[in-house]
């Protein structure tokens, strides 16, 4: 079908530049003239150009620049899973691949949306399959993703696979979205205590302490160390921010290393208080992902590589590759993983009871579940002693200035 690119009017008269595929140019203007645009240049694109993904054309269309899928913006976890339950329902109401990738181009929210479903659309009339498509655009669709959907398309279930890979995007975005709205607040508390802080020291402290000087009276001890901290502050800032800046680019540089991220996320797991959160929510990861694999009709050590690539920790990776290595030795499932030392015992003896049965599909999503509502109790109660602790130190804070400010007048008045 060819493509069009076009310069049209809105309602509100604000020119509009894009793309539209139609029969013919008149099939187009129509299209346009639906949403309330009125085309003012249309011009067709040669093959070249619609290889190019629409790079522009040449008679007085400003020409888009194409990057590379590098440069493309990442389509969100709740926005994806969204979209592929869209394109589930549509699959499975019986549309063929290419109308139904045709409508989800039409109803696309966004410019990403749309610039990734239309190549996925030419490559698909291009004979390519569905997966090879998607492949072609890594940082929307990662390896889980396309594996499954080449599962899916193998086994000519893809709706079903369709629905499990939305089910599991949400479900991600679902215990990542409660980790981080957990955290939030106790985070804004530190950001306004360390600001109330900082005001009081550079602003209140040294003009107080400026008329205290003048009088030329003993300080009590606690005015003396505040000065001397105010003093600090007011002089090496700057240094301070560098400081942190370095930090920064160091944890940065060395997490950038194979053997650098290793030790940091090994440490994270080891982080009290914090530790046990990330370690939880990793093994409810792990068993998820592994489930909707194993689900989807995907072989237990294809699942295991894949399940690798994609539970975002050094650690767990190596320990996952080192299960996947003992299964290809001989080994079954649960022996490697209580060997690791990193998943809690409870797990390798679920497992175990998952291949026994032939129900390890079934195991590990309750595993899954379990976990889930574990991380959901360990935030709860963290957040629980996080706040008031917070409050206690940033009120412990603030009242050692205040008295440290208010002795030596309490002294002046006295006197």
């Amino acid at each position: 079908m060819p493509i069009y690119q076009y310069l049209a009017l809105t309602e509100a008269g604000k020119q509009k530049r894009g793309m539209i595929d139609a029969d013919s140019a008149r099939a187009a203007r129509d299209k346009l003239r639906l949403d309330r645009l009125y085309v003012t240049e249309m011009n067709a694109l040669d093959e070249k150009e619609q290889a190019r993904g629409g790079a522009g054309a040449r008679s007085g269309l400003k020409r888009e620049i194409r990057f590379p899928h590098l440069f493309e913006r990442r389509i969100n976890v709740r926005e994806l899973a969204m979209i592929t339950r869209q394109f589930a329902v549509l699959i499975k109401s019986g549309l063929p691949l290419s109308e139904a990738l045709n409508a989800m181009v039409e109803q696309a929210g966004n410019a990403a949306v749309e610039r990734t479903f239309r190549d996925v659309r030419e490559k698909i009339a291009s004979g390519n399959p569905l997966a090879e498509a998607l492949a072609k655009h890594p940082r929307q669709f990662n390896n889980l993703y396309v594996n499954m959907v080449r599962a899916g398309e193998a086994s000519g279930n893809l709706d079903v696979v369709l629905i499990r890979l939305a089910d599991y995007l949400q479900r991600q975005a679902s215990l990542r979205g409660r980790v981080s709205s957990a955290m939030t607040y106790p985070l804004i508390l530190v950001f306004l205590g360390i600001a109330v802080v900082i005001f009081l020291m550079s602003y209140v402290v040294p003009k107080i302490t400026e008329v205290l000087m003048q009088r030329e009276q003993a300080l009590p001890a606690p005015t003396v160390i505040l000065m001397g901290v105010s003093d600090f502050f007011s002089s090496w800032w700057w240094a301070l921010l560098l400081v942190a800046a370095g930090l920064v680019v160091l944890y940065r540089t060395i997490a950038k290393t194979k053997r650098g991220r290793f030790l940091v996320d090994t440490y994270k797991l080891k982080v009290p208080l914090f530790g046990p959160v990330l370690k939880k929510q990793a093994v409810a990861r792990f068993s998820n992902t592994l489930s909707t694999l194993l689900r989807s009709g995907l072989p237990a050590l294809d699942s295991l590589r894949i399940v690798a690539q994609v539970v975002n920790n050094a650690l767990l990776t190596k320990v996952i590759e080192e299960i996947h290595n003992r299964i290809l030795e001989g080994a079954d499932i649960a022996t490697p993983v209580k060997r690791s030392k990193v998943f809690p015992p409870g797990i390798g003896y679920m497992i175990a009871i998952g291949e026994q049965s032939g129900q390890l599909e079934d195991v590990l999503e309750r595993v899954t579940e379990a976990y889930e509502e574990e991380v959901n109790l360990t935030i709860q109660r963290l957040t629980t002693i996080m706040e008031p602790l917070i409050l206690i130190l940033m009120a412990g804070v603030v009242l050692m200035i205040i008295l440290a400010v208010l002795l030596p007048l309490i002294e002046l008045q006295n006197i």
